[in-house]
């Protein structure tokens, strides 16, 4: 919610953000422009041309991303390194017990 409310502060021109089933719908007639291109052998400069539009267009989205601070970062890190050590323990003594088992049933 918070979010939202950046974005149309951002947007002084009153546009409105696009819900996802809009987002589709615009992009959906980009999507079949360029495939017709690509069925009638599309030129060289307009494949350039979208080349540079899906750049633009990424690094415009890559500014809306909320990064983690170093700290988060850390954080989570150790996290994933504590729960990966302990599965790999637990793994390794459901592992040994089951093949102490199966040695005892076989012998």
């Amino acid at each position: 919610m918070g979010r939202k409310k950046k974005y149309a502060a951002e947007n002084p021109a009153g546009e409105e953000a696009e819900s996802a089933g809009e987002s589709k719908a615009a992009k959906a007639p980009k999507a079949a422009k360029g495939k017709e291109e690509q069925a009638s052998g599309g030129s060289l400069m307009a494949k350039i041309q979208q080349f540079r539009e899906f750049f633009e267009q990424s690094k415009v989205e890559i500014k809306k991303v909320t990064w983690p601070t170093r700290k988060e970062t850390i954080s989570t890190g150790v996290a994933v390194l504590i729960l990966t050590l302990v599965m790999a323990l637990y793994l390794g003594v459901v592992d040994l017990a089951l093949s102490r088992l199966v040695e005892f049933i076989l012998s």
